[in-house]
Order: C-alpha cells, then structure tokens, then sequence
C-alpha cells in the first residue's frame, strides 16, 4: 500500500510537471503516458528491485530517443536505484550501479543535454539516492542483529532459569532424602526392636516404642522447617511459615543420640580449633555426618561408629568410620550376606534384620561434596569396616 501511495504520487506529480509545457511537447500523450508509465511500475519496487529498476529505465530511456523536450526529475530511477541499493546483494549492487552509469552517460550523448552540467547534476542525484540505500540496508541489518541478540539472550536466560530450577530441585530432593531416610531408619531399627522385645519384655518395648514416638516427630519438625521455606506467601495464606534455621556441625550430637538410640556406640572427636564455617559448608558437613551413620545404620550391620571433624586452615575434614561387615557391601548401597540371610539375635536383645534396597545416600553425599568443591573418599577403613571421609572448603 505505500508502493502503491508512492507510485501514484510520483505520477501525478510527473503528469503535473508537464502540463505547464504541454504546447512546447513533441508528441505530448507519449509524454504523459511514459511519465506516468515510470512511475506507476514503483509498485513492485520491493518484490523485484533489479527488475522494477530494468524496468523504470524503459519508459525513461524511450522518452529521451523520442526527443519529446522537457522531461521531469527521474525520481523513479532514483527511487527504483535506492531500492537496489538497499535490498541486494553486493554482486547485484555493483552491476546495476555499472548499468547505471552507462545509461546516464549513454543518454547525456543524445541531441538536447547540450548542458555540462547535466552529466554532474543527475550523478549527483542517484549517488545520493545509493548512499541513502546503503545506510537504510546498515541500519536494517543493525536492528535485525539486535533482535537477533535479543532473542539469543532470552533463549540464555530462559535456559539460565530452567537450569537454576533443575539444581534446586536437587537440592530439595537431597535434603528430603536425608531427612526422611535418617529418621525412618532410626523407627524402622526401634521398630524391629520392639517388635522382638515383645512380649517378653514390655518395658524395653515400649522405650522403643517412645523413641519411634520421638524420632516421628522429629522428622516432621525438620520437613515443617524445609516446606515452611518452600511455601510462597500464596500458601501461607496470612499464617507464619514454620522455619528455622539450618542444621550444623556443632549440633551433631543430636544425631549421635539418635543413632546410639538404635543401639550403635558412636563417638565424636574434634580437631583442631573450631571455626565459623559458611551456611552451605555447615549444612553440607551435617548431612554428610547424617547421612553416613544412616547408610551405617541401614547396611553395615556395624556396633561401633566414630565421627571426625577435623579443622585446618581453609578446610574442614568430616569423616565417619564403622566397623561393619564389609566396606563392599557398604559402598554398593547393599546389605552384605550375612544381613540378607534372615533376623537373628543381636547382642542387644533385638533382632537384626535384613538391610534396605540400593539407594541414594553416597551418590548424594558425592554430589553435595561435588557442589561445593571439596573431595571424598568412601571405601575400606584402616581398621576394617566402611570410612566416609569428605574435605570441604572453609573459606
């Protein structure tokens, strides 16, 4: 639609150029119909540049043959020469620029262009109309380059964000499995106890059953604080979120009670003098402790256990030791064979029994090391059983 204003545009304007000339024209409606004709053809100036360009040409060549007289400005050239300047290729730009100037140079040869300046005047007029060309194709190319780099960076935010959202996903999965399979653990051990205590000894059941009672609710405190952190204000619905703050290091005997609940003799040794750690070390250094003893309590079969925090300069070492049945058993997230074998009486009264499936306890230790830079060694101890042993970064 704005081709077409603009052709009609110029061709009226061509038309009411010559009127005023009229009586001088040699063959006056020739005159007006290829004025007209020249103009009109800028219709399809951006479907087909070079042709639309080829084509304007004609008219206006064979109204220069004929020697009519007085011819308007060649805007339409000039017009149709912008377009090709601003939509071709380089090879292209550079013919019709050679075809150009044979043209003007071919029609300044014929009778009527007796002017000097002639020649000047109408390479001025299409060297500036190629020039605006050639900044119109620039700015063009500069802003498809920036919506270009627009969409790459929100295609690189939106990857940003779903890759941020995958980590946190996995964040919350290790911290619901170390809460829910070190507490379960802990009832599933007290459980089989009372269940083998009785009915011959309702007294030692029953403590049993109380720390089941006490490790429930427990675990629920710790995912009431996880999930209060989790819900938006749109689920607190005016109600406050029940949130504390994260677990640390130097409340591990907390879980050293827990574990000596089921039975197991835990020690704690520290080393070296105790320092602020950052929140993701403390947290991290907590869940590796819980985690191991939890792995210790589901598949080593072990009665003893130690903990280890060592501090040094920019590090802080954890590490965890047993004396299971077997560090390969262990290590495989697998009961050795003596636990699948069936329950039998445990030195404590109970009864073992068999250990859990394969899970995800070392594989999210190794992943919550891996995030924050440290090491781990899991694999035989020095003195038998299984070690877990991780060095994180103290900053």
């Amino acid at each position: 639609m704005q081709d077409l204003a603009l052709a009609l545009a110029l061709a009226a304007y061509n038309v009411g150029s010559l009127i005023p000339e009229a009586g001088q024209l040699h063959l006056p409606y020739v005159a007006f119909t290829l004025a007209a004709l020249q103009a009109v053809l800028l219709i399809w100036r951006r479907r087909w540049p070079v042709a639309t360009f080829l084509a304007v040409g004609i008219p206006r060549s064979l109204y220069d043959q004929l020697g009519i007289g007085f011819a308007p400005l060649p805007l339409a050239s000039a017009i149709a020469y912008y377009t090709v300047m601003e939509r071709c290729s380089t090879r292209v730009r550079w013919v019709i620029s050679a075809v150009l100037l044979a043209g003007i140079i071919r029609s300044q040869l014929l009778p009527g262009h007796t002017e000097p300046y002639d020649f000047f005047v109408v390479v001025l007029q299409f060297a500036a109309a190629g020039i605006a060309g050639i900044l119109s194709r620039t700015r063009r190319a500069y802003l498809q380059e920036v919506e270009a780099r627009a969409s790459q960076a929100e295609v690189e935010r939106d990857r940003q964000v779903a890759l941020a959202a995958a980590q946190e996903r996995t964040r919350i999965a290790r911290e619901l499995h170390d809460v829910v399979a070190h507490h379960v653990s802990l009832m599933a051990v007290q459980s089989e106890a009372a269940a083998a205590l009785l009915p011959g000894r309702p007294a030692e059941a029953a403590r049993s059953v109380e720390i089941i009672g006490q490790t429930a609710r427990e675990a629920l405190t710790e995912l009431r604080r996880l999930l209060g952190v989790l819900r938006g204000p749109a689920d607190l619905a005016g109600r406050q979120a029940s949130t504390a703050p994260s677990p640390s290091v130097s409340e591990l005997q907390d879980v050293l009670m827990q574990v000596r609940r089921t039975g197991i003799a835990v020690e704690l040794q520290v080393v070296g003098s105790p320092s602020k750690l950052a929140p993701g070390i403390d947290l991290t250094a907590y869940r590796i402790v819980q985690e191991a003893l939890t792995n210790t309590i589901r598949h080593s079969g072990a009665g003893e256990a130690a903990v280890t925090v060592s501090y040094e300069p920019g590090y802080v070492t954890v590490s965890v030791t047993d004396t299971g049945h077997g560090p390969v058993a262990a290590a495989a997230g697998r009961p050795p064979k003596s636990a699948v074998a069936g329950p039998r009486d445990a030195p404590n009264g109970s009864r073992e029994r068999p250990a859990g499936p394969a899970g995800f306890g070392l594989a999210g230790i190794a992943e919550r090391v891996a995030s924050c830079g440290g090491s781990l060694c899991v694999g035989p101890g020095l003195a038998g059983g299984f070690a877990v042993t991780a060095r994180l970064p103290s900053p």
